[in-house]
């Protein structure tokens, strides 16, 4: 692990225990808590505060694949560091921080903001806006949005994702500290990166299913207008047309429409972009599964992996949310977003 001091200064930390969160239902997805640090790093002057308040941690943990071949070290994330706290003289010290998205989100508007364009240049001038050297990785088809005026005291990062939504995306930091664009990946058509097997010699630990109709919804109806374009209204209603599917519109499970509207929707296309995009937000939570197994640090929310439990029977998970420790021999637990049976 890395202390990145606002100076320019790298300095290694050794550290006894922490951990990343990583949560993609959450506006910062990426999270973290480092423990066991040297008490030098409290900040005591007023300098020693301009060289940590700003600094940001860069964090990686090695996998051993017990094949004898050299460990590899996966990156976690890099994170502006937001606490430090612990006894000056023992220590421990516990170090606190968040993705550099929080960088954008905290840089409210102080007055009125007008993104236009397309997907990729408004979104990568909003996060440029406040991180001028900013990495924006596009992994979708672009598309044209109509101007969108944010207010004052408005949150940046919202509105990146509200503008990523015409094409279908989602916005967030990667373990690099780049900002990517992407879609969330189909379950079904998405290959699995990882198996879970109740086997001797796999990584599962444990499991649970869980299903809810809490906040579960099974159409989405997206809406655009935009006066100050002169484009009239457009809109598109996306249902859970599945007949297997217990959430099917107009099934046992009825009709539960959400809303959503933009005026960066111009088009029938865009809001059936978004509108797919939020029914697959807000309809997955109907099926969800917690798993423990050893620990992935090269896991992404939105990967499919597969279980296989100790009654031999399969399942294709998508991930949703896991927390990856930071010491030696601790728990994976991993949340997902939709659990489909596999063959």
């Amino acid at each position: 692990m890395q202390l990145i001091l606002t100076t320019g200064q790298v300095i290694d930390l050794d550290h006894t225990g922490g951990s990343v969160t990583v949560d993609r239902a959450q506006a910062i997805r990426r999270t973290c808590t480092v423990t066991g640090c040297d008490p030098s790093l409290i900040p005591r002057t007023p300098a020693d505060q301009l060289a940590t308040y700003g600094a940001r941690l860069r964090i990686s943990r090695g996998v051993d694949y017990g094949d004898g071949s050299q460990p590899e070290l996966v990156p976690l994330g890099v994170f502006r560091l937001d606490s430090v706290d612990g006894d000056v003289s023992d220590g421990p010290v516990t170090l606190q921080g968040k993705d550099l998205s929080a960088c954008i989100a905290d840089d409210k508007l102080t007055q009125p903001y007008k993104a236009s364009g397309t997907v990729v240049g408004a979104v990568t001038a909003l996060i440029q806006r406040s991180l001028p050297d900013a990495d924006i990785i596009s992994r979708i088809t672009d598309v044209s949005i109509g101007s969108r005026t944010f207010d004052v005291q408005a949150d940046p990062w919202a509105g990146c994702q509200e503008i990523a939504a015409a094409a279908g995306a989602a916005v967030f930091c990667n373990t690099d500290g780049s900002f990517v664009i992407a879609a969330l990946p189909d379950l079904l058509a998405a290959s699995p990166v990882w198996a879970i097997e109740a086997v001797e010699g796999g990584a599962y630990i444990s499991a649970s299913r869980a299903m809810t109709s809490d906040k579960v919804f099974n159409g989405v109806l997206a809406s655009g207008e935009n006066t100050a374009d002169n484009i009239p209204p457009v809109s598109y209603l996306a249902v859970d047309g599945d007949p297997g599917s217990p959430t099917c519109w107009g099934g046992p499970f009825g009709r539960r429409p959400d809303f959503h509207s933009s005026s960066t929707l111009t088009t029938v296309a865009a809001c059936q972009q978004a509108a797919n995009l939020q029914l697959q937000l807000a309809k997955t939570p109907n099926a969800t599964g917690d798993l423990k197994s050893l620990p992935n640090p090269a896991l992404e929310p939105g990967d499919v992996i597969r279980v296989t439990h100790e009654d031999g029977s399969r399942e294709l998970h998508q991930v949703a949310a896991f927390t990856v420790p930071l010491d030696v021999g601790g728990d994976f637990p991993i949340s997902t977003i939709s659990v489909k049976e596999d063959a």
